[in-house]
C-alpha cells in the first residue's frame, strides 16, 4: 500500500520539512548565542539545548531522506515510521517547551519589567524565539504526518 501524504519520510516534501527544521533551529541557536548574556536565563539555555537536539535529529533524518530519494527507496516500514513518530514527538515537545519558556521570559523581563531596549540584545532574543517557533511549526507538521502514517499502516 502506497500512502501519498505530503511530508512523508523519503519524499521531496519530507526532505524540505527536515531541512527547514534544521535551518530554523540552527538559526535560533546562532542568534541566541550571538548575544552576550543569554546564559543568565535558564529558559534561554534550555532553548539552546532543545534546538541543538532538533538540529541533530532533523539533520540525521534529512540525510536519510536524501539517501532514500537518491536510491529510490521507501521509508514506510512500520519500524521506521514508529521511530520517526517517537523522535518527532519528543523533539516537537522539547522545542515547544523551549520556545514557550523563552517567550515567557521575553514577555516578563523585557516587556513587563521594561529591562530591554531594541538597541541592546533584545532583538536577538526575540528573533531566536521566533525562529524556534518556526522550527516547532515545521516539526509539528512532520510529527502529525508520521503519526498519520503509523495510524494508516495498522
Amino acid at each position: 500500500m502506497i500512502v501519498d501524504i505530503p511530508g512523508t519520510p523519503g519524499t521531496f516534501t519530507g526532505l524540505v520539512l527536515r531541512i527547514s527544521q534544521c535551518v530554523f533551529a540552527a538559526a535560533s541557536i546562532s542568534y541566541m548565542v550571538s548575544s552576550g548574556s543569554f546564559f543568565n536565563y535558564t529558559a534561554f539555555c534550555y532553548l539552546i539545548a532543545a534546538m541543538g537536539l532538533q538540529v541533530i535529529w532533523s539533520f540525521g533524518l534529512a540525510i536519510l531522506d536524501t539517501f532514500a530519494l537518491v536510491r529510490k527507496k521507501t521509508l514506510l516500514s512500520p519500524v521506521f515510521v514508529s521511530l520517526f513518530v517517537v523522535g518527532d514527538w519528543v523533539t516537537a515537545t522539547l522545542s515547544l517547551a523551549g520556545a514557550s519558556s523563552s517567550a515567557g521570559v521575553m514577555v516578563l523581563y523585557f516587556g513587563d519589567l521594561g529591562s530591554c531596549s531594541f538597541e541592546a540584545e533584545c532583538w536577538r532574543y526575540q528573533l531566536s524565539v521566533t525562529l524556534a517557533f518556526l522550527s516547532w511549526i515545521s516539526i509539528s507538521v512532520s510529527s502529525l504526518t508520521t503519526l498519520w502514517l503509523l495510524a494508516s499502516s495498522v
